[in-house]
């Protein structure tokens, strides 16, 4: 069996100086390999990014991945009471492995936000991102699903947003979805016909293989409205009140942009 040691070495001085350039490494597998990320501005009104892109000279290989726009958060729709809210979900991400030559162009796109600041009881679905072009159709990454809010404190809720994805589906080779399908949780009275609560808390989701994370939380207050700006590819916040009495409605925020990352080689 070879060793380190069986193999040949050559010592720096057996070089001759100067005989080297940069041109003697044009053919490295090295020369062809690359990554090029695309995405839109990190707004609440981002439209995202598509465009058309065409593959460097002697790529051969492209491994597409990406991740759909995540959901928006729901408005707190019911005015004079406490609600319980299921966090809006993170976009979905799909991947595809594909054969393809340099000169080929694809059409990408990051899908942007969905513009609903929604005061009702759902918010909106994220936008899809996608890739099409040579010996690639159909592949997509779904955006999160919408935040929901509920007054029906006796109500048994779960999420029921699907995170496995078979093979193929959307056209791509692995996919998967990721959403906490708990409700927020808070403790609340019961003289009061369980319209007031405090210490309210919810999470909405982040897309897979992402990493980021996002919080709400609440001790007692009229109205907190979903405002803030969240990650790439996240689920967006939620209107938030504690309070019994008229006039607490509030908006949902909308959720982060989509993703796609191609690397080739």
């Amino acid at each position: 069996m070879a060793s380190y040691s069986s193999y040949k070495k050559v010592n720096g001085d057996q070089i001759v100086s100067n005989s080297l350039s940069a041109s003697s490494f044009s053919d490295s597998p090295n020369s062809s390999y690359g990554v090029k990320w695309f995405y839109g501005t990190p707004d609440r009104c981002s439209p995202g990014c598509c465009c058309y892109w065409q593959v460097p000279t002697g790529v051969q290989n492209m491994w597409v991945q990406a991740w759909g726009a995540g959901g928006n958060g729901t408005g707190a729709c019911s005015c004079n009471r406490c609600q319980h809210f299921m966090a809006a979900q993170g976009g979905y991400y799909n991947s595809k492995m594909i054969t393809t030559q340099g000169g080929n162009y694809y059409t990408v796109c990051a899908g942007g936000v969905y513009r609903c600041l929604s005061r009702e009881c759902y918010g909106c679905t994220g936008c899809s991102s996608y890739v099409n072009g040579s010996n690639l159709s159909n592949f997509c990454a779904f955006g999160g699903r919408c935040g929901q809010a509920n007054t029906g404190w006796w109500c048994g809720c779960s999420s029921t947003n699907p995170c496995c994805l078979q093979p193929g589906n959307n056209g791509g080779d692995f996919g998967i979805g990721n959403h906490d399908p708990g409700w927020s949780v808070s403790k609340y009275d019961t003289y009061r016909g369980w319209c007031h609560c405090w210490q309210h808390a919810t999470s909405p989701t982040s897309a897979p293989l992402i990493g980021s994370s996002a919080y709400q939380s609440l001790r007692s207050c009229w109205i907190r409205c979903g405002c803030w700006t969240v990650p790439y590819g996240h689920g967006g916040m939620s209107a938030l009140t504690t309070y019994c009495g008229s006039g607490h409605c509030g908006q949902g925020g909308t959720g982060g942009g989509g993703l796609v990352k191609i690397t080739y080689f």
